[in-house]
């Protein structure tokens, strides 16, 4: 295959597919065991400084946001992150955390651009940035979900972002045509906020399921959380939920509201209040560090931070998604 392009930007943890197969052989469990734990053992556990790390979905959608929080209380540091983020990459960086970034978006959406993005990559802080297209990072997590080095399609070609990517553009050797090929992605740490599981890691979710299925078969390790643990026989009752089986995961973490300010669908609509506050608090490096102290280092654990937000505005949360169906 004659290559004909390479993107300009670093891969960041260049794929061992063999590895891959031997890590999943020798460390995954097929047993049933009750992997239910607190978020402060999950990350502690499995989160690592300087590990590689992925979350899922887009936007505030689903968004691991309970374990997030966590990673930042423990100050896990040097973390090489992939993901499409809002909030919780924004933390993130906010925090100091992160060392190199393979992504595709980190903003606001409505609310503009990421201040804590840019004074960390400006700082450099950040030290690497490799852009990827929204497509492009999930067909990453595909070809390792695949067990192949890369996966070959027809996105990105001639735009800045395959530009700035670790693609390369080859000539298809069938038809002769250009094609963009994109190397696998594995994951040291995913983490996947889901609407349930059973003590073993079933995991299911309603409405988008995102790139869960891609992320959660290119992880070593992978943290689910969940807003409700219910019993095995009701996951077995919808089998065709089950998003991601038992033997992929490490740890399921019970944490209602877990996506908070973000959105569950069918659960609670995200809380534009909370966002405008860390959209304002993230103007500055100050404001920042008055945020993460107020929900994140001063509360001891996502109980706290619920506490804080207040059970009557996570009603009104709740009759806001009620209301839109």
């Amino acid at each position: 295959m004659r290559i004909i392009e390479s993107g300009q930007g670093e891969l960041i943890q260049p794929p061992d597919l063999d590895a891959f197969r031997e890590w999943n052989r020798e460390k995954k469990s097929r047993a049933l065991v009750d992997k239910v734990m607190t978020e402060a053992e999950a990350i502690s556990r499995f989160v690592y400084d300087g590990c590689y790390i992925g979350t899922e979905l887009y936007g505030t959608v689903r968004c691991p946001m309970s374990l997030v929080r966590e990673v930042v209380r423990q100050g896990k540091k040097d973390l090489r992150v992939a993901g499409q983020g809002v909030t919780e990459l924004d933390l993130w960086l906010g925090a100091g955390l992160v060392k190199t970034l393979d992504i595709t978006y980190i903003g606001l959406e409505v609310f503009g651009v990421s201040n804590a993005l840019r004074r960390a990559v400006e700082s450099g802080q950040v030290e690497k940035v490799v852009e990827w297209s929204n497509g492009g990072i999930t067909w990453r997590f595909k070809a390792a979900a695949m067990g192949v080095p890369f996966i070959p399609v027809r996105a990105m070609l001639g735009s800045d972002t395959f530009k700035y990517s670790a693609a390369k553009i080859a000539e298809d050797p069938f038809t002769g045509m250009k094609v963009c090929l994109i190397p696998a992605l594995i994951l040291d740490v995913g983490l996947i906020h889901v609407h349930r599981a059973d003590k073993y890691g079933n995991a299911q979710i309603d409405g988008i399921s995102g790139f869960a299925f891609e992320l959660s078969r290119a992880s070593k390790r992978l943290i689910i959380s969940a807003e409700e643990i219910v019993d095995t026989e009701e996951i077995r009752r919808h089998p065709d939920r089950t998003i991601i089986p038992y033997y992929l995961v490490d740890a399921v973490v019970h944490a209602p509201y877990g996506s908070h300010p973000g959105e569950m669908a069918y659960c609670y609509a995200r809380d534009e209040r909370q966002l405008r506050e860390w959209v304002e608090a993230s103007k500055t490096e100050e404001g920042t560090q008055a945020y993460l102290k107020k929900y994140i280092y001063d509360l001891a654990d996502h109980q706290e931070y619920l506490e804080l937000i207040g059970e009557e505005r996570l009603a009104q949360l709740r009759a806001e998604e009620e209301g839109r169906r």
